[in-house]
């Protein structure tokens, strides 16, 4: 059959659909492609051992953008900027290669049965041999041969990730403690230290900021930075022949500035940068930090394509990690201690109250007034509206770790301490909106197949993270 599907001729007419969801194929850039080497030499990485050749991966990426036509449609063209098809071709060879492990198959009749479904190769409920040929052809750029192969792959890794959930099951409890979380509201008052306003009262003297230099270098040290030299094609206005005898020409001559302005081409410096921050001058950009963690000061990169450019760039520096001198960066160090000291005051504020509170409860729990404790420690005090697992609370942040802790507490309970990056906190519950019993009930057996999805491919991503650790990206 899968012969037959890739014999038959096409027909001559074009779906008007096709001008909605056309688009343009994926350009690579290897340094074997650019110099005209042999189409697949060279290598992207390892897994499991094993070296993956620039033309798998390759094949792996137009597999992941295939996925992402048939998930999207006619919202791929807005949709492929988002998507990090990069990493998900990575994720899709090492997936596939641990099924290889465990020998899982398809069968022709399998594969044949799955893409005769596809309802968009189907007409009037029928496979339609002709649409197939067309869509390959027009929307997904693909030959027939690799397309099937592609979804034999995705029906490989179907079998693997059924392989490796199917033992995951929920009980009841975990099923009514999930739908609590999203569905149970409370209320709290609540006492709060919050460092910054602790921070007005500190004013340190030079010599304490020296000793607290001195004891914290590492605080201060500068991650290992970059400062490129670069050029910016536009691709509209650069063909690949171009693009390659600009990029040879740069390695050729070797002064930069020189040959750029021999080629009417204005250069820019970045400056120096961290290798986690984003490049000055292009932004965000993990395929250039890749390359150039691997390159030497004074070394070229391959041209990279990114947006509506080609970049063609020069490591100019490659500044090692090191700590300033206390004088480069005193107003950073004075931050610092600032920062350090008020969190100490207000922790030894808070926990000042707790102690009192817990010697109150002893003697009489119903004796508890968050807001007459607050009072007299000093410390802020407040109360919530309703809210829910996994919103936001005015004026204090994330709910979830406060609907946790209020979670188990009873009526007269106040909390331990609480600490967010904004301060520290002590709860009472204020009030509850349970959740409706008999909804539940109703709910329970659609919610408890979403949840289970979700554990499923919760347990699937850490498989997925663990195969990684044995595999090496270039």
């Amino acid at each position: 059959m899968l012969k037959k599907l890739r014999n038959k001729k096409t027909s001559k007419r074009i779906l008007i659909v096709l001008a909605v969801i056309i688009i343009p194929a994926f350009a690579f850039w290897g340094f074997s492609s650019m110099l005209g080497g042999p189409e697949g030499s060279g290598y992207v990485g390892k897994i499991s051992g094993r070296s993956v050749s620039i033309l798998d991966y390759k094949d792996a990426v137009d597999a992941v953008k295939n996925m992402a036509l048939i998930q999207y449609g006619d919202n791929f063209s807005q949709m492929k900027d988002s998507l990090n098809l990069d990493s998900e071709a990575w994720d899709r060879l090492v997936i596939l290669a641990e099924a290889k492990k465990r020998k899982i198959t398809v069968s022709d009749k399998e594969l044949t049965s799955f893409i005769r479904d596809y309802p968009f190769f189907q007409n009037n409920g029928r496979f339609d041999e002709g649409l197939y040929a067309e869509l390959l052809q027009f929307v997904f750029q693909t030959p027939a041969r690799n397309f099937e192969e592609q979804t034999r792959q995705n029906l490989i890794i179907s079998k693997l990730y059924k392989e490796v959930t199917k033992d995951i099951k929920l009980e009841d409890r975990q099923i009514m403690e999930e739908y609590r979380k999203i569905n149970e509201g409370l209320s709290l008052t609540y006492i709060a230290a919050i460092p910054a306003e602790f921070a007005k009262d500190i004013e340190p003297k030079e010599n304490e900021l020296k000793e607290y230099y001195k004891g914290n270098p590492l605080q201060f040290k500068q991650p290992l930075s970059y400062n490129l030299d670069y050029v910016a094609l536009a691709k509209e206005n650069t063909s690949s022949e171009k693009l390659k005898e600009i990029f040879i020409s740069f390695k050729k001559e070797g002064n930069f500035s020189k040959t750029a302005q021999a080629l009417g081409l204005e250069t820019k410096e970045t400056g120096l940068f961290a290798e986690n921050d984003p490049i000055p001058g292009i932004g965000w950009a993990p395929q250039i930090l890749g390359l150039i963690a691997k390159s030497k000061a004074g070394e070229y990169l391959n041209p990279v394509e990114m947006d509506k450019y080609y970049y063609i760039l020069r490591v100019r520096e490659k500044k090692d990690p090191y700590i300033p001198e206390f004088s480069a960066i005193e107003d950073k160090v004075k931050a610092a201690y600032i920062a350090d000291r008020s969190k100490q005051a207000a922790k030894e504020k808070i926990s000042a109250c707790l102690n009192r509170l817990k010697s109150q409860s002893q003697q009489d729990p119903r004796s508890i007034n968050l807001e007459q404790s607050a009072r007299e420690s000093a410390l802020k005090y407040g109360n919530t509206d309703v809210f829910k697992y996994g919103s936001y609370i005015e004026g204090i942040g994330a709910s979830d770790i406060f609907w946790t802790a209020a979670e188990g507490l009873k009526n007269n309970d106040f909390s331990g301490i609480i600490e967010t990056p904004g301060g520290f906190y002590i709860i009472k519950v204020k009030s509850r909106s349970p959740i409706d019993e008999k909804k539940f009930e109703n709910e329970k057996a659609k919610f408890s197949e979403m949840l289970l999805l979700q554990k499923k491919q919760e347990n699937f991503y850490k498989f997925l993270e663990e195969l990684k650790t044995k595999s090496q990206k270039f």
